[in-house]
């Protein structure tokens, strides 16, 4: 007697990550797969025969892909919705208000008297990190501000920053915390905002709370 035949098994192939919507790759794949014919088997007389007719292989083939490709279109269709969907992310992150820009501050009283305006450079430093300075206070007399940054809602965005001064003698006189909010155009190349400035002496003891009121443009090449 003739020993039982046992069919091999088909080879699989491991998929490669993010692959799952490429369909022509996926269709090679499947070839490959499942595209070996039933070996030839012998019958009692002794002559070959065909495990299954090639019109009936080919039709069973033609099931099998489709059954397993079938999900794939669906859980690819999926995620192109749920991209479609997501909103972009310029302006819900901060990164609109990264860069440089060149402001004019226009400090006030709080109650509609100007008391001066003067130019400033600040920086919003990407991590979320604030360096200024400003032309208001001579350098000598007052370190850079130095703070943080944070996205609040759409286009807009708040940030607080510090200072510490000097008099003529270089003897340490307290501190400035400017705390503020700011909101970016819709071409991204200018900002306005309010901020509130607190003077503190050396031992924290506030001494006055001004307002301020800010405009810039972006300081690019």
């Amino acid at each position: 007697m003739a020993p039982a035949f046992r069919p091999k098994q088909p080879t699989r192939l491991p998929l490669q990550h993010g692959s799952l919507c490429n369909f022509p790759r996926n269709l090679a794949l499947v070839s490959v797969l499942y595209s070996s014919e039933r070996p030839e088997m012998t019958s009692h007389g002794g002559k070959p025969r065909k495990a299954k007719t090639m019109k009936e292989i080919t039709l069973m083939k033609t099931k099998l892909v489709k059954k397993i490709m079938a999900p794939l279109v669906v859980a690819c269709g999926l995620v192109g919705m749920a991209t479609a969907g997501t909103p972009p992310l310029v302006g819900t992150e901060g990164g609109r208000l990264e860069g440089t820009w060149d402001m004019q501050i226009t400090l006030t009283d709080c109650v509609g008297h100007t008391i001066r305006s003067f130019p400033s450079l600040i920086e919003f430093a990407a991590g979320g990190t604030v360096v200024e300075s400003n032309a208001g206070t001579p350098q000598a007399l007052k370190t850079p501000g130095e703070g943080v940054w944070s996205h609040a809602t759409d286009h807009n965005y708040a940030f607080r920053f510090k200072f510490f001064t000097f008099n003529t003698s270089n003897v340490f006189t307290g501190w400035t915390i400017i705390a503020g909010e700011t909101t970016v155009d819709k071409t991204g190349n200018a900002n306005s905002g309010t901020a509130t400035v607190k003077v503190y002496d050396p031992n924290g003891v506030l001494l006055v709370t001004l307002c301020a009121e800010t405009a810039g443009a972006r300081f690019e090449l």
